[in-house]
């Protein structure tokens, strides 16, 4: 049997693949099992930080696996510790709970909240999050994803969250007065949501509100996080400082690998036993963190700021595309056909796109050269404009 066969045969049937294997890659180019090369504006869903197989992520891996591969976390590590020490240093933040994925961290986020609620006395533990938002596939981050869509087939979810629209502050401190609020989630740009920007001004009212009513505010930068809006984490465009911050995705480049940061209100509200994961800040992940980290630096982001003016530059306004949203290098295209017969078509003609909703999504490397950004944004132009 082939790959294909083999996956349709013994992999849980949770995915619609696209009709590709890839079996190798370099940077911004992938290879498939067809022998083409195609240039990735997908990267894994946003975690290719710095492409495939960069050789200094690469050899920054392999160090770490020749020296041990896991403790678990009965024992101390020097990777985990500094990337905490990065984290925290770039973000102001006071702690960092480690785990294996952004639902994790959300979850994580969650239980912070909602046991750093428990002083201001019985019932305080409603989460509130917006609609149209999306924080993951356990029982829990799905009852917080504020698109039902998500729930119908899992009922019932876990209790304690509400939801309200996005940049519509009214609606916000209407629901704070109504209920016993634990924290308030949001995304900055709401990805699998359609890739919609929150506005400057809800965002800032939101912060406002929450430290007003002694409320935490929760920001999901699981995938807007490490670089990929042009600074290290999304918020930080918004003159704000969440009491907590998740991430996962790009943290690690290609590693499974999220992240709890924990501000000074919920520094200390975990304590021995109360919350884990095996997996957990696993040294080869963590240095492979550190590596990135350490290659976001001021250069990088000015780099990320320069490859998104390029691509609204050339799609805004282009013959047969709607609009362009999106903040850096997470970009929704919303073409006039449809936008499954886009990622199709361009597949076909070698580049890799992704869907959200009704709109292309284009989350390509940090570092992708800006010739072949230029040759996928060609592709992506001659594949909306044909027949429309």
């Amino acid at each position: 049997m082939n790959v294909k066969e083999l996956d349709a045969l013994y992999v849980a049937n949770t995915y619609a693949r696209f009709p590709l294997e890839i079996t190798s890659g370099k940077g911004s180019l992938l290879t498939g099992a067809d022998g083409k090369e195609y240039i990735d504006l997908g990267t894994g869903i946003a975690v290719n930080t710095l492409g495939m197989s960069d050789p200094a992520w690469t050899a920054a891996v392999v160090a770490q696996l020749e020296r041990c591969q896991h403790t678990s976390n009965l024992y101390y590590t020097e990777p985990c510790a500094r990337l905490a020490q990065a984290l925290c240093e770039r973000t102001g933040m006071k702690r960092v709970f480690f785990s294996n994925s952004g639902a994790e961290a959300n979850e994580c986020a969650i239980k912070a909240a909602r046991q750093y609620a428990t002083k201001k006395g019985a019932g305080y533990h409603t989460v509130i999050t917006l609609q149209n938002s999306f924080h993951g596939r356990t029982i829990t981050t799905l009852a917080a994803t504020g698109q039902e869509a998500f729930h119908r087939q899992f009922l019932p979810l876990t209790e304690g969250f509400l939801y309200t629209p996005p940049n519509d502050l009214p609606a916000l401190r209407q629901l704070v007065a109504e209920n016993k609020v634990a924290a308030v989630m949001f995304e900055v740009v709401q990805g699998e949501g359609g890739v919609s920007v929150l506005d400057r001004d809800f965002v800032q009212g939101m912060a406002e509100l929450a430290e007003a009513e002694d409320i935490l505010l929760i920001a999901d930068e699981v995938q807007t996080g490490n670089g990929r809006t042009g600074t290290l984490y999304g918020y930080m465009q918004y003159g704000i400082t969440p009491d907590i911050v998740t991430t996962a995705k790009g943290l690690s480049g290609g590693l499974p690998l999220g992240a709890t940061l924990l501000g000074s209100k919920t520094a200390e509200v975990f304590t021995p036993g109360t919350h884990g994961s095996t997996f957990g800040g696993n040294p080869v992940c963590s240095a492979a963190a550190l590596h990135v980290l350490s290659r976001i630096d001021d250069a990088c982001l000015s780099g990320v700021r320069e490859r998104s003016a390029l691509i609204f530059q050339s799609l805004s306004g282009a013959k047969g595309i709607k609009s362009v949203s999106g903040l850096g290098l997470m970009i929704g295209v919303e073409p006039e056909k449809s936008a499954d017969a886009v990622l199709a078509e361009c597949m076909a003609k070698g580049v890799l796109v992704l869907k959200a909703k009704h709109k292309i999504r284009l989350l390509p490397a940090l570092n992708i050269p800006l010739d072949l950004l230029r040759t996928a944004l060609q592709v992506i132009k001659d594949v909306c404009a044909e027949g429309v």
